[in-house]
């Protein structure tokens, strides 16, 4: 075997290239090592801005976190999270989405992904894609929770049907008693129905709303409203009484109503001695105001507002005073200015207030439209309250 000049140049060479080798690879390491290292450290501080509430700065530390390790999830969903909170739900969505475009991700972890993409988009109004989202887990481990925010969005979108199968679910999944929102949602469907002229299918859904709910007040409210538009005064007068005897704190609702039937059906008499011992053993201003309705003397009117204010001391109860002194007494300037001082104080104590959130409601509502409770609003009024909390 010859010797070649050229193998002297090829051993250097060689040399060379594998020294120049090992620096790239020296240099990739170390960029690697340092990304690594700078992770846990913009983790670490994007928790500490969290802890002092201090979001912008969070989400730029996760933001350098995530860049620096594209592979940790929590920092993914924590980022996520963190533009949800903040109101970015555009952003948010990109995350989530970018989680799940990933091969790579265990089926845990996707499902996780879902459900926080879902809620991004419930929180940003998409109704139809979170419903998408959330019907497909409702066979995973995320199934309550699916339900439950299915069961939200077909409230909102006003699908009673649906909102009534979830609520049937759920139920049986054991995720509490949804009994007193099916009522409602059976309620809702009457009017549905009433408002497309099947009365009947009205009657029907009352109906189970009553099944679903014996202790229910609703359905019977509403089916004395529609005795009353079949001109039935008699059966409308039986279903008001009957939530009375039934929920006797409700009485305040249906007091007026019921004083009107009795008027109609020239039985002011027998209503006005029903109506008073409805106010001796559940005292409310709107059975006072109903027993006045009915009683036709002036002077026993302002008498009996006189007493209720002495029992219970409140501006609604001198309010009412007030009014039937301007029967029971001559008008005088005095006597209008206190009514007027009364009324302008009454202005926000006339209302009904949420027990579940707080929120206030110039009329009674079933449905609170703050916090979405079913049937959370005590059917007294602030002002009488008062008066009966500890």
């Amino acid at each position: 075997m010859e010797f070649e000049l050229w193998w002297l140049l090829a051993l250097p060479i060689t040399f060379g290239l594998g020294w120049l080798g090992s620096r790239l690879d020296l240099r990739q390491w170390k960029r690697e090592s340092e990304l690594k290292r700078d992770a846990p450290l913009s983790y670490f501080r994007g928790l500490n801005f969290l802890l002092t509430e201090q979001q912008d700065k969070a989400i730029d530390a996760f933001i350098e976190a995530v860049t620096a390790d594209p592979n940790t999830v929590d920092l993914h969903f924590a980022l996520g999270n963190l533009f949800r909170r903040r109101g970015e739900y555009e952003r948010a969505v990109r995350v989530h989405q970018n989680l799940l475009s990933r091969n790579d991700l265990p089926a845990a972890e996707r499902q996780r992904a879902q459900i926080a993409l879902a809620q991004d988009f419930f929180k940003a109004g998409l109704l139809d894609r979170a419903e998408a989202v959330y019907t497909t887990l409702a066979a995973s481990p995320y199934k309550s929770e699916a339900l439950a925010a299915l069961l939200q969005i077909h409230e909102r979108t006003k699908e009673w049907p649906r909102a009534i199968d979830i609520a049937g679910q759920l139920e049986r999944l054991g995720a509490g008693s949804y009994g007193r929102q099916i009522a409602h949602y059976w309620c809702e469907l009457g009017l549905q129905r009433q408002q497309s002229g099947d009365i009947q299918g009205m009657q029907e859904a009352l109906e189970q709303a009553v099944q679903a709910q014996p202790q229910a007040v609703r359905p019977w409210q509403l089916r004395a409203a529609i005795a009353q538009q079949q001109d039935n005064p008699p059966q409308a007068l039986e279903h008001l009484r009957h939530i009375a005897q039934m929920q006797p704190d409700f009485t305040a609702l249906v007091a007026l109503d019921a004083a009107r039937l009795f008027q109609q059906l020239g039985q002011a008499d027998a209503g006005r001695a029903w109506l008073l011992a409805q106010l001796q053993d559940y005292p409310a201003i709107d059975v006072l105001d109903a027993v006045l309705l009915l009683e036709a003397d002036a002077s026993e009117r302002y008498h009996l507002a006189l007493s209720y204010l002495q029992t219970h001391k409140s501006l609604l109860s001198a309010r009412r005073v007030l009014d039937q002194s301007s029967t029971a007494l001559s008008p005088e300037p005095a006597r209008l200015a206190l009514a007027q001082a009364v009324e302008g104080a009454l202005k926000t104590r006339q209302r009904y207030r949420c027990a579940a959130c707080g929120f206030e409601a110039r009329n009674y509502t079933w449905h609170c439209p703050a916090c979405q409770g079913w049937e959370t609003y005590p059917p007294r009024r602030t002002e009488e309250l008062q008066l009966i909390t500890p």
